[in-house]
């Protein structure tokens, strides 16, 4: 942990997050992996109990008025409890509130958000539909105008804490003709009659969140429901999108890290031709490479939250959050690799918990954003920045700095 980022606050709060961590008993996440608890309520309503959920939201609303730089430690320390453990914390404080905060009225502040912060009601955000994923504009949910409502038609899948909302974050089409940035509006949905919890994802990992199928049936929604404006659902998608991709970032490393803590531990106690393993460097190696990449994980993620808390170009947010999570998850799934290597057979058995973090960090790199998409943005801003760059002329033309730089006819670029 990079104890120098931290505020003297951001400290203390972590050290609240630990103890809070500790407290959480071995058998409930047992039983979330066996599927036997869909959602982990009194968890999250323990956390809100200690004021530990949105950090970086106003005080009056029920957070802390930090920063984003606590709030990827909060997530990391979080993540250690195990992946699916963060993603129902981050699902709910940190993006369905993240998107009311930013973009809905008072009083939707004062029904949804402060609640929820304090953990006596719970939410879940409606992205995934059966015929689009990363195409999220292609949504076939429709909000049909009834005068002081709107009826919602439509289904979502694969939603994190879909089993125990109390109520969604929705996007639906509300203007078929328009263009699709400008067709959707956000809503939110309460849990109630014609909102129907279909069917609960079996799934390699990650169990115990309540993923879920959620169909939407002659849904009523008040239109004082909606988020932002009425067709201005991309503009609260836009800014989620740095909690949902920088969220995720930060409880992967939480996540990883006890994978090579448990590796780390093992192989000074393993012995094989009557020495530690850890003495190898064909086993030492591997944990030096895992620690190292989670200190680059470290860095990247409290660099770009460092940046979004200081407001740089949206364009460099778009970049940095994108190369983030990418990188950061990509490179969370080696720490968890090499920490089951070096355990060997053992490490494949659910006598230690790495299996079962390795399988839980595979959905990483796919949700919120494959990391294909990932890397199509990151290329999109970079080239985008490199030619404003160089129509600005504000860095050195490096590429005159060889012998035969001007030869004739050897620059052939048709």
């Amino acid at each position: 942990m990079y104890d120098f980022l931290l505020s003297d606050e951001a400290r203390a709060l972590r050290s609240e997050v630990r103890d809070f961590v500790k407290t959480i008993p071995r058998q409930l996440l047992l039983d979330m992996d066996a599927d036997k608890v869909q959602f982990p309520k009194e968890f999250l309503a323990e956390a809100g109990k200690r004021n530990l959920m949105g950090c970086r939201y106003p005080r009056e609303w029920g957070g802390r008025g930090l920063d984003w730089v606590s709030t990827v430690m909060v997530m990391e320390e979080i993540g250690t409890l195990g992946y699916i453990m963060a993603c129902t914390f981050g699902v709910g404080a940190e993006l369905v509130c993240d998107a009311i905060i930013r973009h809905g009225t008072d009083r939707q502040k004062e029904k949804y958000v402060r609640p929820l912060l304090k953990g006596e009601i719970f939410a879940a955000e409606c992205l995934t539909e059966p015929r689009g994923g990363s195409d999220f504009f292609a949504t076939n949910t429709t909000a049909e105008d009834k005068g002081d409502h709107y009826v919602i038609n439509g289904q979502k899948r694969f939603i994190v804490g879909g089993e125990g909302a109390d109520y969604f974050l929705v996007y639906a089409k509300t203007d078929p003709e328009a263009k699709a940035h400008k067709s959707l509006t956000c809503f939110i949905v309460d849990r109630s009659e014609g909102v129907m919890v279909d069917y609960i994802y079996g799934l390699m990992g990650c169990r115990g969140g309540g993923a879920a199928r959620i169909i939407f049936k002659d849904a009523k929604v008040p239109k004082e429901n909606i988020v932002g404006s009425l067709h201005g659902g991309y503009a609260v998608f836009n800014t989620m999108m740095i909690p949902e991709r920088l969220g995720t970032a930060a409880m992967t490393i939480g996540a990883a890290r006890p994978a090579l803590e448990v590796a780390t531990g093992y192989t000074t106690r393993r012995k094989a031709f009557g020495r530690e393993i850890a003495r190898y460097q064909g086993v030492s190696f591997q944990v030096a490479e895992a620690a190292m990449l989670l200190d680059a994980c470290r860095s990247m993620a409290y660099t770009t939250s460092r940046a979004v808390d200081t407001g740089v170009s949206e364009n460099e947010i778009r970049r940095l959050v994108s190369e983030s999570k990418k990188f950061i998850t990509e490179s969370c799934q080696k720490v968890v690799h090499n920490s089951m290597q070096v355990m060997g057979g053992i490490g494949y058995t659910n006598v230690f918990p790495v299996e079962r973090i390795f399988r839980d960090v595979r959905l990483a790199s796919i949700w919120t954003g494959t990391n294909e998409v990932m890397s199509l943005i990151i290329a999109s801003e970079w080239y985008r920045k490199y030619m404003e760059d160089r129509a600005l002329g504000i860095t050195r033309d490096c590429e005159n700095d060889a012998a035969e730089a001007f030869a004739e006819g050897e620059k052939i670029y048709e």
